[in-house]
């Protein structure tokens, strides 16, 4: 019996140093301001709800990189791309249905309002969803970035009967509209036509200008847009440079998505355009010759076209970026063929203005003169796009139209963090919704698609690599908006499913 009792006693003993040794090193942790790593966090959550082992494997650096962690645990730094070369987001932004017109057009501000909804306890469905906010699945990866509470007053799409300033004000529902802008063709089927009988037709402004030129900027457009940051607006870059900038876009081919279109010989009755990706569905797709048998073919950023001709064609008729995604990506896809972007003579250039940095390399490149400041500048003129480009050959994104994209079709809830001022649609959404404002007719080859884990991340990668989420962008959200928009007919999305 006694040795029963002294052995009952030693246990107790041990078990009250345990409790407060574990009591003491929690202590420790708080008064330290020490971090449990995520995975020990996630590990430790289930033991205490009751799961006394665990059984998955720690994940590698590779799966921590693209797989990101609760929002709870997440490092702001890895979230904006210190770990995984993001191609989307500069060293700034951390720190801080149209249709082509004709020379003489109306422009005008109008007001647009995003009226809340009431609330209700069912998710909204990833189809057919009337919001502008989507939930991710529960078993699927969150994008990485902070996430909020939901709020108990969700946003519906914006009216277009209201006249009230939108809440939050940075929003900015204001918009220039363009009116009296004649449609190119005659098209039967043209997605102005099928867009009215949709789900999604209240998303869409007909009159928003998806282009900015010589006659966009007055001092009273200046004013209104320069309080919003970024591509959404002028606040990234003063009055003068962007009068300089805008004067030398001046003609027609300037503001006309297809300059063109009126020379072509064989032009069909409808615009059809090509809006490529760079995504991994496309390897092996052998895609490539109707890709080039549309009248437009789209690209954007790492666009490798040398070696993958069957499977992404090799046409480029408008090739969209900013100057940081092009600098980026020839940095990041130099191994893979990338060396900046398409020359041909039926090619445009197309810049999303989301830094000054892009209105100055946009002047210099047109011009052919040195870029005066910031990280490009030069003793010589820019040659990224051939030494005889002519500034014809240059358009440029309106804020207006990038923040009416963001407000109407991609609405993120990163716009309730204080990540809002660098979240934007990524380059290549951006691309392929230009596509769906200005052409009859789309087909979108190489874009995320919810099996998007069967494929690497780009076509061009010559080993498996996932697909990789950042704070600026809502790539789950585009993901969702394809599908609304291939299930409308408004576009054909390529899917290998």
């Amino acid at each position: 019996m006694a040795g029963v009792m002294g052995g009952r006693k030693r246990r107790l003993v041990l078990f009250f140093l345990t409790v407060v040794s574990v009591l003491s090193f929690y202590i420790l942790c708080v008064n330290l301001e020490i971090h449990v790593p995520w995975h020990m966090a996630d590990r430790l959550a289930r033991i205490h709800h009751g799961n006394g082992h665990d059984s998955s494997p720690e994940p590698s650096r590779d799966h921590w990189i693209h797989t990101p962690p609760p929002a709870a645990t997440l490092d702001p730094t890895l979230v904006s791309g210190s770990t995984v070369v993001n191609e989307h987001t500069s060293a700034a932004h951390v720190k801080t249905a149209t249709k082509p017109r004709v020379a003489t057009t109306t422009t005008r501000t109008t007001t647009e309002t995003i009226t809340p909804a009431k609330k209700s306890s069912d998710p909204p469905p990833l189809l057919g969803d009337r919001t502008l906010e989507s939930k991710p699945a529960p078993d699927a990866k969150d994008d990485a970035k902070p996430t909020t509470k939901e709020s108990n007053v969700q946003p519906q799409l914006p009216s277009t009967s209201a006249a009230k300033t939108t809440e939050p004000p940075y929003l900015g529902d204001t918009y220039a509209t363009e009116e009296d802008i004649p449609l190119q063709t005659d098209c039967p089927d043209s997605i102005t036509r099928r867009v009215t009988s949709t789900d999604l037709a209240d998303r869409f402004l007909r009159h928003v200008p998806v282009l900015q030129w010589a006659k966009s900027t007055t001092p009273d457009q200046y004013e209104r847009l320069s309080q919003y940051p970024g591509a959404h607006g002028w606040g990234v870059v003063d009055y003068k440079t962007l009068v300089a900038t805008l004067s030398v876009l001046n003609s027609s081919a300037n503001w006309q998505m297809f300059d063109d279109w009126n020379q072509r010989s064989n032009r069909s009755q409808c615009v059809r355009c090509a809006v490529i990706g760079n995504g991994g569905i496309l390897k092996d797709s052998k895609q490539g010759r109707e890709i080039d048998r549309h009248d437009y073919v789209f690209r954007t950023n790492g666009a490798v076209i040398k070696g993958f001709e069957q499977d992404v064609g090799s046409r480029t008729t408008h090739y969209t970026f900013s100057t940081n995604t092009l600098r980026n990506s020839m940095r990041s896809y130099a191994g893979q063929g990338y060396r900046g972007p398409p020359v041909s003579e039926e090619t445009r250039y197309v810049f999303l203005p989301d830094h000054d940095r892009d209105y100055l390399l946009m002047k210099a490149a047109a011009t052919h003169t040195p870029v005066e400041r910031g990280p490009e500048h030069s003793d010589s003129p820019p040659n990224y796009f051939g030494e005889n480009v002519s500034a014809s050959k240059f358009k440029m994104y309106h804020p207006d139209f990038i923040r009416y994209l963001r407000n109407r079709f991609l609405r993120s809830r990163t716009l309730k963090t204080r990540y809002k001022d660098i979240y934007r649609p990524s380059t290549g959404a951006v691309m392929l919704l230009a596509a769906v404002h200005t052409c009859d007719q789309v087909s979108a080859y190489g874009f995320m698609t919810p099996d998007f884990r069967n494929y690497s991340d780009h076509y061009y990668d010559s080993t498996y690599h996932a697909v990789g989420f950042f704070i600026n962008h809502d790539l789950r959200m585009e993901m969702s908006l394809w599908q609304q928009l291939h299930q409308a007919r408004l576009i054909r999305l390529y899917m290998r499913q």
